[in-house]
């Protein structure tokens, strides 16, 4: 959403009229010294790096973990948008209205999707973390960090090549790749070292984007600088003539990786547009990675505040299924309640309407298919989500009211949440029903154990998950599994698939029904400790649109930054 109109937006049936885009919103606001926010929530500010005066990173270690956590995952999105950033911000700002001692924790944006299709990541409406122009550009320098090791590591690798290639690696299985925190198709796929003798040993290569690059995954998973370290030296560089593995701590490179990495490994304390705490730090994608912030930042809120509210990007088949069996697991915390948000145009849209800013009951019905799927994929792992729904000003008391039918009939908890327009207020029923369900009996049930055979696991996350009928594989596909099979069978499984589609087939709504996934590709990511399963065409550079945000974006003769949102 960029753009607050006129409608009904309330439970109570409240109407509001503003015309106010995200951006002028965040930028009307008046955030207070970060100073501040450290001291409200009892981070010593001697412990405190500041960038100006409203970013500061966190020296730790932070006190022992002491507050519950709230995972925010979604349903399949669409291009009506789930919103779950903002949700996340909104029941954030609610429990702070409540006197609760709270901190919301999420990905730093990249700027690939800010400028290209997403735009801007840091919420919407009056449920924002600020300030919102510094977060979605540079923001403290970390992605820039991440690109800059990860390619440090690239250039001892060709070099290595040059200088008599003392270790055997063969050229054409090098497995490490330049990143480019930029949506940039020209550079998925290049030939290194042309020129003559002097410029290098010619190979093929690619260009990923930095969110998925297992630096930044390694980044958002590390506990600590020696974690770290051990983690970059176990990163895969390629094979040799004779198929041996080489890694990262061959090369003897780690040491300066970590060196550039060192102060991007510290959190980032920002705030919300209410002045809750907001630690924003490090963003590898879900569809093609974990999903998460770091595990550090999530720590360190865990530590300062009572309630911790964090979300898994995209559906719950993707994000909080790795939160689950991969982020939970090395983390070694895990969430105490899930809320599950949705939308009635998403329903509408997963329903099959033409227009879904249009009301449609009918849609609204068929498309709650989707929703059961997910919320059956959250009770898989020991949670009865709550549901969010996420309100429009079009959604009709008809459709709301099937919702919480839904809900009723399923016994799961439902709050209408008005963040968007109404910021914390506007979250108070979300509140008290995540309130009311950390009071409930749960526990976190792993889908697998680290122990299943791959290619289990992966029949497994694909049948249970998703609903699939079975798992096909390609040639590259099943050669590269039994390989990695070899080197990592015990480590868990990342799926890298479509985000749009319970399947792996972007163009299929809802809950398909008798589908296959395929998969193509298997690699081993031992740094991060986990083994990418490609499903279908994934691609690790995204493209940019027909018309890429980037028009859009304009700094004026003042120095402000407009059209982020």
């Amino acid at each position: 959403m960029g753009v607050i109109g006129q409608g009904t937006l309330t439970s109570q049936g409240s109407v509001y009229t503003v015309c106010m885009t995200d951006s002028t919103i965040a930028q009307a606001s008046q955030p207070k010294p970060i100073t501040q926010i450290a001291t409200r929530l009892g981070i010593p500010l001697e412990r405190l790096y500041p960038y100006g005066t409203t970013i500061a990173k966190v020296e730790g270690p932070p006190p022992a973990e002491r507050g519950r956590l709230i995972l925010v995952t979604a349903i399949t999105p669409t291009p009506a948008g789930e919103g779950k950033t903002t949700i996340s911000i909104g029941l954030t700002q609610a429990l702070g209205r409540l006197g609760k001692r709270v901190a919301v924790a999420l990905r730093e944006p990249s700027l690939g999707p800010v400028f290209g299709i997403k735009g801007g990541a840091t919420g919407g409406g009056y449920a924002q973390v600020v300030p919102m122009e510094e977060i979605n550009l540079h923001f403290t320098g970390d992605f820039h960090a991440v690109t800059a090791a990860n390619n440090l590591l690239c250039a001892v690798v060709d070099n290595h090549l040059q200088q008599g290639n003392a270790l055997g690696l063969d050229p054409r299985r090098i497995e490490v790749r330049r990143v480019l925190d930029s949506s940039d198709r020209a550079l998925r796929s290049v030939v290194l070292g042309l020129g003559g003798p002097a410029h290098g040993v010619p190979r093929e290569s690619a260009f990923d984007i930095t969110a998925a690059s297992e630096v930044m995954a390694i980044m958002a998973l590390a506990r600590d600088i020696e974690d770290l370290k051990v983690r970059l030296g176990a990163m895969r560089v390629g094979t040799t003539y004779d198929k041996k593995v080489i890694y990262a701590r061959d090369l003897k490179v780690p040491g300066a990786m970590a060196a550039l990495l060192a102060h991007a490994l510290k959190p980032n304390l920002v705030q919300t547009i209410e002045g809750q705490a907001a630690f924003v730090h490090m963003g590898p994608f879900a569809n093609i990675a974990h999903g998460a912030n770091s595990v550090l930042a999530t720590r360190m809120a865990l530590g300062y505040a009572d309630y911790v509210v964090t979300e898994a990007g995209f559906g719950s088949d993707l994000g909080a299924e790795k939160f689950f069996n991969v982020v939970a697991r090395q983390a070694e915390f895990a969430p105490e309640a899930v809320v599950l948000v949705a939308t009635v145009r998403a329903l509408r849209y997963h329903g099959g309407a033409e227009d879904y800013q249009q009301a449609d009951p009918g849609a609204v019905e068929r498309g709650l298919d989707n929703l059961a799927k997910h919320v059956e994929n959250i009770t898989l792992h020991g949670f009865n989500p709550v549901i969010a729904l996420n309100r429009f000003a079009d959604d009709t008391d008809a459709e709301l009211q099937r919702l919480a039918d839904f809900a009723a009939s399923q016994g799961l908890r439902f709050a209408l949440a008005d963040c968007y327009a109404k910021g914390g207020e506007g979250g108070l029923e979300l509140a008290h029903a995540v309130l009311a369900a950390l009071d409930d009996p749960h526990g976190l049930t792993p889908l697998y154990e680290p122990t299943l055979p791959l290619k289990e696991k992966i029949a497994r996350i694909a049948t249970r998950l998703y609903g699939a009928a079975g798992v096909a594989y390609t040639q590259v596909g099943e050669r590269a599994l039994k390989q990695a099979g070899k080197h990592a069978a015990t480590l868990p499984v990342i799926m890298a698939k479509t985000p749009l589609s319970l399947s792996d087939d972007p163009k299929r709504r809802n809950r398909p029904q008798g589908f296959a996934v395929t998969v193509t590709d298997v690699k081993v990511r031992s740094g991060a400790g986990f083994v990418v399963v490609y499903l279908g065409d994934i691609m690790t550079m995204p493209g940019l649109p027909q018309v890429p945000a980037a028009e859009a974006i304009d700094l004026d003769a003042e120095g402000k930054i407009h059209g982020l949102f």
